[in-house]
């Protein structure tokens, strides 16, 4: 008697643990991510290494970095970006660094305009981010269209369906910032999601300026700092590289 009430416990706490675990899977991935808040790589193949990003803009035209991990405009920004100061237009392209899928995305109002806002995923596990893209590639701007109506400072994003992937180097924007005020710059964020399940994406940034390709790299840590208070100041950027 007592061997088959054994194995009818077992059978029970293993039945239990099936269900349990596909419920937090079906859970993680069925969840909705809303702001900031990312999904995570649950079974994902692994990263080469080194991971190396192409760089998204044309490096001779940008004027100044935005470092990743500082407080700018009174609250703390995990991502970075590139102001072009100089540019005559807006028409600046915005190119992936690296293979990915569209994870999410956001329409929304900011100082009378339409902006643009998109995360991306690859594979392995890390995500990206474009925000004040103005003018979209043929691609996304399918993908705006379904978006939730723009709404002013409301920059929730959107779960994006249909597995719609881009290619490294591939353009996804031909206009950037602000026409009204000639406020020409793009965010740029990247996060590293590998290992994690849920977690909210500014714990899991990275200073990319490392990621990119080595001459890149120096020439991104030579530019000034785009924001005038903290300069070169960050939590994730703390070393800058000798420029000889």
């Amino acid at each position: 008697m007592l061997p088959k009430i054994l194995i009818g416990v077992a059978v029970l706490v293993a039945f239990f643990f099936l269900m349990g675990s596909l419920f937090r899977t079906e859970f993680w991935q069925d969840l909705k991510p809303k702001g900031n808040t990312p999904l995570s790589n649950i079974g994902s193949p692994s990263c080469p290494q080194p991971i190396i990003l192409q760089t998204p803009i044309d490096l001779d035209k940008a004027t100044s970095v935005l470092y990743p991990g500082q407080e700018r405009g009174g609250d703390f920004k995990a991502h970075g970006g590139f102001r072009f100061d100089n540019a005559e237009s807006n028409e600046v392209e915005v190119r992936a660094p690296m293979d990915a899928a569209v994870t999410d995305a956001s329409r929304y109002i900011e100082q009378g305009e339409v902006q643009y806002m998109f995360d991306f995923q690859n594979d392995c596990g890390i995500r990206y981010r474009f925000d004040h893209l103005l003018v979209l590639s043929p691609k996304l701007a399918a993908i705006a269209q379904n978006l939730p109506e723009a709404k002013e400072l409301d920059s929730n994003t959107s779960r994006v369906n249909g597995d719609i992937k881009v290619s490294k180097g591939e353009v996804g924007a031909t206009a950037i910032g602000f026409k009204k005020n000639k406020n020409v710059s793009v965010d740029f964020g990247v996060y590293d999601m590998r290992g994690k399940i849920f977690s909210n994406s500014q714990e899991n940034a990275v200073c990319w300026f490392d990621w990119l390709p080595e001459e890149d790299a120096r020439i991104v840590k030579s530019l000034p700092p785009g924001d005038s208070k903290s300069g070169s100041q960050s939590i994730l950027c703390k070393k800058r590289l000798k420029v000889f």
